[in-house]
């Protein structure tokens, strides 16, 4: 469904509105976080990196798979950069946002950002044309990485800075708030992951503007939505970075490709 909700600004500290109500829901949306001038030298510095990728045949970086696909006039492109951080001073710079690190607070003591770990800063370029590998992303949580991987549930937020203005048209996150409370069995069966796309009658549609800045539990159901239009309309882009507890482990050049990297490169689509 499509209804308006509230937003906020994200300052030093979150102010005791902003995390009762990140408790309550599961997610929380800052405006204007980033200039229009700060967007741009983004996008324009993930275009550097992907000439990179594309001129060095890079198909993994830090274990993780890069995803490719065609733009419109049918040239590749870089749709799901891992770790992006590392390969540009604009994107490694922006982690030393002090404001990011208010965010911190939404899981206390241990909470750390993940520049290293997981798939490090990711940047999603998504655009609906006729080559196209990425438009869309079926119902997921966050945490069923950790329960595949080593049977526990760590906290896990996922923070979206995001570079495109859209509208429910534009297709784009779509979350159930108030998942995060949820039990394990709903966490694993509620929905079929990463294969199910059909809307569901509770879910909320996230419509930013560029530049804004949205946080969301790892545990909360979401979904990508395929945009309703096509062509330069439906580019869209997004960074999200993860906000972390437990034991440190960072990536590296010889980490290994899990499984379920392998698999999601048949069923992102």
């Amino acid at each position: 469904m499509s209804v308006s909700y509230p937003t906020f600004t994200l300052g030093n500290t979150l102010t005791t509105e902003q995390q009762a109500f990140f408790d309550e829901n599961g997610y929380i949306h800052f405006s204007n976080f980033l200039t229009p001038a700060e967007v741009q030298d983004i996008v324009d510095a993930s275009e550097e990196v992907q000439q990179k990728w594309i001129s060095g045949n890079i198909d993994k970086v830090n274990g993780v798979p890069v995803k490719y696909g065609k733009d419109l006039n049918g040239q590749p492109i870089v749709q799901r950069f891992a770790f992006i951080n590392q390969h540009t001073s604009v994107l490694s710079n922006l982690l030393k946002d002090y404001r990011l690190q208010a965010l911190l607070q939404l899981i206390g003591p241990g909470a750390r950002i993940g520049e290293n770990e997981k798939d490090g800063m990711v940047l999603n370029h998504y655009v609906n044309g006729p080559e196209s590998t990425f438009t869309q992303m079926g119902w997921h949580t966050d945490g069923l990485r950790d329960i595949f991987l080593s049977g526990k549930l760590n906290p896990m937020l996922n923070v979206g800075i995001h570079l495109s203005t859209l509208r429910p048209e534009n297709g784009g996150l779509r979350i159930i708030p108030g998942t995060h409370k949820q039990n394990i069995f709903s966490m694993l069966f509620r929905k079929k992951y990463f294969i199910g796309h059909k809307p569901d009658r509770n879910e909320l549609a996230i419509t930013p503007n560029a530049g804004d800045l949205t946080v969301h539990d790892g545990r909360l159901w979401h979904r990508v939505a395929k945009s309703n239009v096509v062509g330069e309309a439906s580019r869209r882009r997004v960074i999200y970075v993860p906000i972390i507890a437990g034991k440190y482990e960072p990536k590296h050049e010889n980490s290994p490709t899990l499984l379920y990297q392998r698999l999601a490169g048949v069923i992102l689509k």
